[in-house]
């Protein structure tokens, strides 16, 4: 009997470490519609992303460029991989709308890199910062675009506080 509950206590062990990993550090995102062109794809094979949850501590935060995984303003079972151009404080123009915004405390502007065909903050406005699950740093799938997700912003766009 000895060996079953060795197995089970084991199995226990390193299922506690993977959530705790996942819920802490790391995941991984499939990434799904194409908002996100040409930096995540989903055709033909959809990429899947290495998300760093560390960004959600304070000491290391967020910063104007990251991909970013949130949950939707809209319907919080969904979650939406976009970049994060503005934070709280900053001024954002949405071209769409020819004006200027100030993004508010607590809140911050995302959008698709795809403008064409993304739904993102031009659509439902500046998102609460409790939303964020993590920064998409790495492609790790599939195996001809493995590498790291590069930050990037569209000039003239964002004035910092």
């Amino acid at each position: 009997m000895r060996g079953p509950w060795s197995l089970l206590r084991g199995s226990l062990t390193g299922a506690l470490i993977g959530v705790t990993i996942n819920d802490r550090y790391a995941s991984f995102v499939t990434v799904h519609g194409s908002s996100m062109l040409p930096t995540l794809e989903c055709h033909p094979a959809k990429d899947r992303a290495l998300v760093s949850r560390l960004c959600l501590d304070t000491r290391f935060g967020f910063s104007r460029g990251d991909v970013v995984l949130f949950r939707s303003p809209t319907d919080h079972r969904e979650l939406m991989v976009k970049r994060l151009l503005a934070l709280p404080g900053d001024w954002i123009q949405v071209p769409s709308a020819k004006e200027i915004r100030q993004v508010p405390e607590g809140h911050c502007w995302v959008e698709g890199d795809n403008a064409d065909v993304s739904w993102d903050s031009r659509c439902y406005g500046p998102i609460p910062l409790g939303l964020m699950q993590g920064r998409v740093t790495h492609i790790v799938w599939p195996l001809n675009r493995i590498g790291r997700v590069e930050r990037k912003m569209p000039e003239g766009r964002v004035m910092q506080r």
